[in-house]
This record gives structure tokens, C-alpha cells and sequence, in this order.
């Protein structure tokens, strides 16, 4: 099965400074993601992608990591999708959790496309409770 990999995850990996150590944790998350890579089971969304590579100064780097990002696919989005995701931010705000659009899109697409979520975000957690969505377990 197919993992939504969430930015927060794919920045703890690809976007540390070269020496900065992991803590065990991180490892934890950091090992988890490997196995998935190795296995072909990683998918993105398109706006993970661009949250990924946003805010990246230096040219080398950004061709670097956006290298190594095409080896995942991009989760192909349709307009239930987006119409699912407002309904999402629609319910979750009636209850009183907010988000960003990009997280109920990620929350719409895995919900659609039967994705475990892979994210360190604790957001999920809150949407969780009004959305069907799963998360994938570290």
C-alpha cells in the first residue's frame, strides 16, 4: 500500500543541514521513511512538493532536492478531490479545529485514494477525530 508523505516528514530527512546528528525520534521517523522509499510505497501531492522546495535560496540545492523528489509520484488529483477538502475545512471549522487548505487537501486525497497519512504535524491528530483519514504509525 501506497503512503501520503507529508512535508514535515520529507523536510526532517531532505532538508537537515549536512552534519546536524538526528536525535532517536527522529531516527525512528528517518528509518520509517527509508523502508517506505525502498519498498516504491512513497506519494506526494503536488503542494507538498512545492511546500518542499519553497524558501530554498541556493540554486545547487534546490536542483539537488528537487532531484531526488522526482523519484516519487505525485498522488493525481481531481476536482472531487478539492470539493472533498473544502468540505473537510467546512466541518472541522464547524467543530471548532482549523487548518491550513493544504492539510484538508492532503486529508481529502488520502481519504480519497484509501493514503495512511505519514506526517509529524499533531494538526492531523485534531482532524482525525472529524475526518476519515488514517495516519501512518511510526
Amino acid at each position: 500500500m501506497k503512503v501520503l508523505v507529508d512535508t514535515s516528514v520529507l523536510s526532517l530527512a531532505l532538508r537537515r543541514p549536512v552534519g546536524v546528528a538526528h536525535g532517536d525520534p527522529q531516527k525512528k521517523v528517518v528509518s520509517a521513511l527509508s523502508d517506505l522509499v525502498q519498498d516504491g510505497r512513497v506519494v506526494l501531492l503536488g503542494a507538498i512538493r512545492q511546500e518542499l522546495l519553497s524558501g530554498i535560496k541556493l540554486q545547487e540545492q534546490f536542483d539537488a532536492l528537487q532531484s531526488a523528489l522526482a523519484a516519487f509520484d505525485d498522488v493525481p488529483l481531481v476536482m472531487q478531490d478539492y470539493a472533498r477538502a473544502a468540505q473537510f475545512f467546512n466541518l472541522c471549522r464547524a467543530n471548532g479545529v482549523q487548518g491550513s487548505n493544504t492539510d484538508f487537501l492532503i486529508c481529502a486525497a488520502a481519504a480519497n485514494h484509501d493514503l495512511p497519512i505519514f506526517t509529524l504535524d499533531q494538526d492531523f491528530e485534531n482532524y482525525k477525530k472529524w475526518l476519515p483519514i488514517r495516519l501512518f504509525p511510526v
